[in-house]
């Protein structure tokens, strides 16, 4: 047989995690025991009042057929008390919230609903991989757009004014951002929202780290007239401990939220019960949780990455959010994965060069808070070692 695989195969490659996890396995397996400050899987459990409503559930007879698609009332509920709780947005839970399984498949969702093959998606530079990789496997051009440390990771709308706009479909937002931390700012999301209106763009916010290390967490949904030209995701998966769980969101206006489900309801079959209930359990986490797990612990991590990233002379924003710190390598590097392979080979520590984010990381490298304090430590006191 001479079967050869589909043409989108040759637009994209294995994701690097995929890839360079596959080498770190190789480096343990020969007793290298390498500390991994790379992927943002937060280490620390859900509430136990979520693990406790999962295991309740589980045990009910009626809870293990199909589910809706749409999602249980009680998930669909607690989304829309989420959003009042820490936005002070009001969300019709009926009509203006569909829950998914994470927000990598409403990435492949919202791109299904709203863009044809040949239409023009605006992808940041740097930006999560899955903007790019996604659009490519759907067919969309990708029309990247730059964010830069000197404009403290903003949108450019000078730069974005003077673009061919005319087949641009959809615009890719995420604040906080990943990877670089810059936090959202009230007036790009306002800015946002007018240069949807004025060219017929929708701009999708991916805003999962909004309650990380954050005093103030914000939404585009705040701004007036945002349901009407914007798509925001939401993810339980870092503010709740919960990324083995899939479970997301999506918040728009009523007849986008309807394109979405007709998709989805030819792709899957429903969550779940046990995860839908008990997700909707973790939205009623106290405010002590919050504090503790969204702001206390990581604030304590953060620490150590910083004297991890000043141990190998980069150069950070001590106001960036988030669960990563991002940071500048030195000019003797010629690129920044010339330093981390040297982290990981000498010192023994896996953190993530910037480059996979785009062109733009190309001088920077991130450092995950998603390990625990005393392996945080020995990776500090391992890099020290070898750099100082």
């Amino acid at each position: 047989m001479n079967i050869q695989p589909a043409d989108r195969l040759s637009t994209v490659q294995e994701y690097y995690f995929s890839r360079k996890l596959k080498e770190v396995a190789k480096l343990n397996a020969e007793g290298k025991d390498i500390i991994s400050l790379a992927i943002g899987s937060p280490d620390m459990p859900p509430s136990q009042a979520t693990i406790d409503k999962l295991c309740k559930v589980a045990y009910r007879p009626d809870a293990h057929g199909y589910q809706p698609t749409v999602g249980v009332p009680e998930l669909r509920q607690a989304m829309a008390g989420f959003y009042k709780r820490w936005y002070n947005v009001e969300v019709d839970p009926q009509t203006e919230i569909q829950p998914m399984i994470g927000s990598k498949e409403a990435i492949l969702h919202v791109t299904l609903a709203l863009c044809n093959p040949g239409d023009e998606v605006l992808v940041p530079n740097p930006g999560y991989p899955t903007y790019t990789s996604l659009s490519k496997i759907l067919g969309q051009k990708i029309v990247n757009y730059d964010l830069l440390e000197s404009n403290g990771w903003q949108p450019d709308f000078g730069q974005l004014e003077q673009m061919d706009l005319s087949r641009v479909k959809l615009m890719w937002t995420n604040y906080p951002n990943m990877p670089t931390g810059g936090d959202a700012q009230r007036k790009t999301y306002e800015r946002l929202v007018k240069f949807a209106q004025d060219h017929n763009i929708v701009i999708v916010n991916d805003n999962p780290y909004s309650l990380i290390l954050n005093d103030h967490p914000q939404s585009i949904m705040q701004v007036e007239g945002a349901k009407d030209c914007c798509i925001e995701f939401n993810s339980m998966s870092k503010s709740h401990n919960m990324p083995g769980w899939r479970v997301g969101m999506v918040v728009t206006n009523s007849t986008w939220i309807q394109w979405i489900l007709k998709i989805k309801s030819n792709i899957d079959s429903g969550t779940f019960r046990g995860i839908q209930l008990a997700a909707a359990e973790a939205y009623n986490n106290t405010d002590d949780w919050h504090s503790e797990f969204n702001y206390t612990n990581y604030k304590r991590r953060r620490e150590i990455a910083e004297q991890i990233m000043d141990a190998l002379d980069c150069k950070y924003d001590r106001k960036s959010v988030g669960m990563f710190l991002w940071g500048r390598i030195p000019e003797k590097y010629k690129t920044c994965e010339e330093l981390t392979e040297r982290v990981l080979h000498e010192a023994r520590v896996f953190i993530t060069p910037g480059f996979i984010f785009g062109s733009n990381g190309e001088r920077y490298i991130r450092i995950s808070l998603c390990a625990k304090d005393e392996n945080m430590r020995d990776a500090l006191q391992r890099i020290q070692q070898v750099f100082n």
